[in-house]
């Protein structure tokens, strides 16, 4: 990945030769954009007008998200977790000598759940038609694996939430261990009202689920069909593969516990099933 990734840098600066930019200026320049980027972590809207249309971004242990809408996605989904804080900043800039590609390295820190991170990063920014940098791919990982301090958190503690909105509305969720949105174990809890359903959808990467209250019902396969839903109450336990397709609905007033690796996302089978894609 190195190797690959040096010689996309090699290649990008070359880009253009022929023709000359004051790269000192633009060097400067995509270091005070990069800064004001680092700015603005808390507004997903703000955040996301750094990137470019056909963007990718490649987290650590997960697949590259690529376009506005799928970051838009994994965005506010980070930014919506309990606790959560990111700050990063540019260390270096470099820029080719057409003016029109360039890239950052710089560090992150970022927090959520009662878990910390630091890291390093570096983005590929390409200037666009209307001479504004933006960011057309975006590379970080941890500087070690994310950590937490033991913890021992009674149940009145909890702090409860609305769902993302790719989950229908009524539930409400709390983050008990680690963060979600990253690539790292988590546990999540979740308390839902009886006759909430969850249309058949998949996860990128396993679960295991735990009833702590309640009776749910968990059924197998690409569309709704109550004759394979099968009941679990109160003790019972479920482990749902990566990507296997199923739907869910509550019996009963239902809590239970989510034990995963992030990040954690909901992906419908039929796209029109997704609350987040529903006209309103």
């Amino acid at each position: 990945m190195r190797r690959a990734l040096g010689s996309f840098l090699v290649a990008a600066l070359a880009a253009g030769c022929g023709s000359t930019a004051n790269v000192a200026q633009e060097r400067e320049a995509l270091m005070r954009i990069d800064q004001e980027w680092g700015a603005n972590t808390t507004n997903v809207d703000k955040f996301m007008s750094y990137y470019a249309a056909n963007a990718s971004v490649y987290p650590a242990g997960s697949p590259v998200v690529t376009g506005t809408a799928a970051i838009r996605e994994m965005v506010a989904q980070m930014m919506a977790a309990p606790g959560f804080a990111l700050e990063f900043a540019p260390t270096r800039a470099e820029v080719s000598a057409s003016g029109e590609t360039g890239y950052t390295i710089g560090t992150y820190r970022s927090s959520a759940g009662g878990v910390t991170e630091k890291g390093k990063y570096v983005t590929i920014w390409t200037k666009q038609a209307d001479g504004q940098w933006k960011v057309t791919n975006d590379i970080f990982n941890a500087d070690a694996a994310p950590s937490a301090a033991h913890a021992m958190i009674p149940a009145e503690t909890l702090t409860w939430i609305d769902p993302p909105p790719t989950l229908p509305p009524g539930a409400k969720l709390a983050v008990v261990a680690g963060d979600p949105s990253q690539p790292a174990p988590f546990v999540l809890r979740a308390h839902v009202p009886a006759g909430y359903k969850i249309m058949p959808h998949w996860h990128p990467t396993d679960e295991n689920v735990t009833i702590l209250s309640g009776t749910v019902a968990l059924g197998m396969g690409e569309s709704w069909d109550d004759k394979k839903l099968q009941s679990l109450s109160t003790g019972g336990y479920a482990i749902i593969t990566a990507e296997m397709r199923h739907f869910f609905m509550a019996r009963t007033p239902a809590t239970f516990q989510i034990h995963g690796m992030g990040p954690f996302a909901v992906n419908y089978v039929n796209p029109a099933d997704d609350p987040s894609k529903a006209k309103k």
